[in-house]
C-alpha cells in the first residue's frame, strides 16, 4: 500500500477496528513520509509514524499546535483555545504553572486511598450483578465508574451529576475525531461547552462559599489570593478540558485493556500482590493499546525532517499508536510484555503538552487491576465487541463479561 492508500484505510471501518496492520504498513515506508492533501487534513504535509520522529517532535518547543480556521465562532474550539493542553507558550507555560502548584504529589498521595475505596465498591457492584453467571458491561459497571467517580472526588465535581456530564463529553469527543467535523456534532460540542461552562461557574462560585479540599477549592484558593496569572475563564477551561482528557482516557485503558490481559493468563494469575507486575501491565497496555491514536503540531519554519521538508506552519500528523509499536524501538512490537524494556510509550504525550492527569491514570491501573483479578480470577468476556467510531480516540464502549464464582 502506499501511504495514501493507509490513510484512506485508516479512516475506513475496518481501519477503526484494527489500525495496527495499516500502521505497519506504514512502518515499512519509514518513520515519516509525505502525504498528498486530503480533505481531512488539508495542511497536512507529512505523516510520522516512527517513534523517534514522534518523540522529537513533541518534545520540541518550536513546534506549535496551529489554529484551525474559524475557531473564534465556535464555543467548543474557544474553550479548548483557552487551556494549556492545546495552546502554545508563553500562555501555556503561564497556565500549567497554575496546576502545578496544586496538582501535587501530596495531593495524589492522598487520593490512593479513594480510589482503593472506589475500586472495592465497583467490584462489589459487580459482583452483585453478576451472580449466577448474569453478563455485566464491564464499561458501564468498572471502566466508566472508576476514573470518574475517581476524577469527581479528585476534583471535586459531585457524583450525582456524573451521568449529566458524560453525555457532554461525549459530543465533545466526538466532535474531536477526524471524521467528526460535521455540523451536527459541531453544533452538539458547541452546546456541551456552553452547559459545561454554566457548570463549572456555579460551582466555583460554590467553592469561593464553602472551599473544601479538593483541586477546584486548590485552584480558587491560588486563584483568588492574586498569585497566579489566570482568569476565572481560563480556568474553566482548562478544567473542562483536564476531566475530559483526564477520565476518557482511563475508561478506554481498562476497556482495551481486560481482552489484552484476558490473553494472557499466565499474567493475571500472578498480577494479585505484584507491584512492579501491575504497573509493567499498565505501561504495556497503554502502549499497545493507546487510546489517543494521533496528535498534530505545525512547523516553526521551513524544514527537513528525517528527509521529509515541510513548509512553514504545515502540519505533520504524529500517530503516537503507531509509534508506541515501531518495530525499531519495540522488537516483536505487536507482543504483551509487561516486563518489557525500551523506551516509554507515547500514549499520555511527551514534552510541554506531556498530560498532567498521567499519574492519576498509572495509579487507577496500578490499584484496580490486580484487585480485578483478585476478585474475579474466573472473568471472561462473552459476546464481541467493537471499538468506538473514533480514531482520534479509540476504546470499546460495550463490554460483556460473566465474573465466575468470585475468588
Amino acid at each position: 500500500m502506499d501511504v495514501s492508500e493507509i490513510l484512506t484505510g485508516l479512516y475506513s471501518e475496518q481501519g477503526r477496528q484494527n489500525p495496527y496492520p495499516f500502521y505497519a504498513a506504514l512502518h515499512a515506508h519509514g518513520p515519516i513520509k509525505h502525504i498528498p492533501v486530503r480533505a481531512e487534513h488539508s495542511t497536512v504535509t507529512a505523516v510520522a509514524g516512527g517513534y523517534d520522529v514522534v518523540d522529537r517532535i513533541l518534545r520540541d518547543p518550536g513546534w506549535y499546535k496551529g489554529l484551525p480556521p474559524g475557531w473564534e465562532e465556535q464555543e467548543i474550539l474557544r474553550t479548548f483555545l483557552s487551556s494549556m493542553m492545546f495552546v502554545n507558550p508563553p500562555d501555556h507555560t503561564r497556565m500549567r504553572a497554575v496546576f502545578a502548584k496544586t496538582f501535587t504529589p501530596r495531593r495524589l498521595g492522598a487520593l490512593e486511598p479513594v480510589v482503593v475505596r472506589i475500586v472495592e465498591e465497583r467490584l462489589d457492584r459487580m459482583a452483585e450483578a453478576g451472580g449466577h453467571g448474569t453478563e455485566v458491561d464491564f464499561v458501564a459497571d468498572f471502566a466508566y465508574p472508576v476514573p470518574a467517580l475517581v476524577m469527581a472526588e479528585f476534583v471535586g465535581l459531585p457524583a450525582a451529576d456524573l451521568a449529566w456530564y458524560r453525555q457532554r463529553v461525549d459530543w465533545i469527543d466526538e466532535y474531536m475525531d477526524v471524521s467528526g467535523k460535521t455540523p451536527e456534532r459541531l453544533a452538539r460540542a458547541n452546546q456541551a461547552a456552553e452547559e459545561l461552562r454554566v457548570y463549572y461557574r456555579d460551582l466555583i462560585a460554590h467553592r469561593r462559599r464553602s472551599p473544601a479540599t479538593d483541586l477546584i477549592s486548590g485552584l480558587v484558593e491560588v486563584l483568588d489570593a492574586g498569585d497566579v496569572d489566570l482568569t476565572e475563564d481560563e480556568l474553566i477551561s482548562n478544567l473542562i478540558v483536564l476531566f475530559n482528557a483526564s477520565f476518557v482516557t482511563t475508561v478506554y485503558m481498562f476497556s482495551n485493556g481486560l481482552p489484552l490481559l484476558l490473553d494472557h493468563p499466565e499474567v493475571t494469575a500472578v498480577l494479585p500482590g505484584d507491584d512492579a507486575l501491575a504497573q509493567g501491565c499498565v505501561d504495556e497496555v497503554l502502549r499497545l493499546e493507546s487510546p489517543v491514536h494521533f496528535l498534530a503540531r505545525s512547523a516553526p519554519a521551513d524544514t527537513d525532517v528525517d528527509g521529509v521538508p515541510v513548509a512553514r506552519d504545515d502540519n505533520v500528523l504524529l500517530l503516537i499508536a503507531a509509534a508506541n509499536r515501531d518495530p525499531a524501538r519495540f522488537p516483536d512490537p505487536d507482543r504483551f510484555d509487561p516486563h518489557r524494556d525500551g523506551p516509554p510509550s507515547l500514549a499520555f504525550g511527551v514534552g510541554l503538552h506531556f498530560c498532567l492527569g498521567s499519574a492519576v491514570s498509572r495509579l487507577e491501573g496500578r490499584i484496580a487491576l490486580p484487585r480485578l483479578f483478585a476478585r474475579f480470577p474466573r472473568l471472561a468476556v462473552t459476546q464481541p465487541f467493537t471499538y468506538s467510531g473514533s480514531l482520534f480516540l479509540r476504546g470499546i464502549d460495550k463490554l460483556f463479561v460473566t465474573t465466575g464464582e468470585a475468588g
